[in-house]
């Protein structure tokens, strides 16, 4: 096979590996082939939930799909990353 790679990506992966993350640019780019398959078997059973849905109760209106982002908007809650207590210093008891 031959592939053609953007540089950033290949900068990316070779990153990776330098940090320990990847074992090598090979298992790298194994892995992201991996995620991207696993995301389009995702998007495809979706795709077909969505139209058994649309095919047994019609289709989902423009206004419905407004509807649902607003009360997903209305019910979301905002996550933040735990913040990081300052490390402590010692002080140095007055002789």
């Amino acid at each position: 096979m031959t592939v053609t790679v953007d540089r950033a990506l290949v900068e990316a992966a070779n990153q990776a590996v330098a940090s320990g993350r990847a074992s090598s640019v090979s298992t790298w780019v194994n892995g992201a082939l991996a995620d991207r398959a696993a995301k389009d078997r995702h998007l495809r059973a979706m795709a077909e939930a969505v139209a058994l849905y649309e095919a047994e109760f019609g289709e989902i209106s423009d206004a419905e799909l407004a509807a649902q982002q607003r009360d997903d908007r209305r019910n979301a809650i905002a996550a933040e990353a735990p913040r990081k207590k300052p490390a402590r210093t010692r002080r140095r008891k007055a002789a």
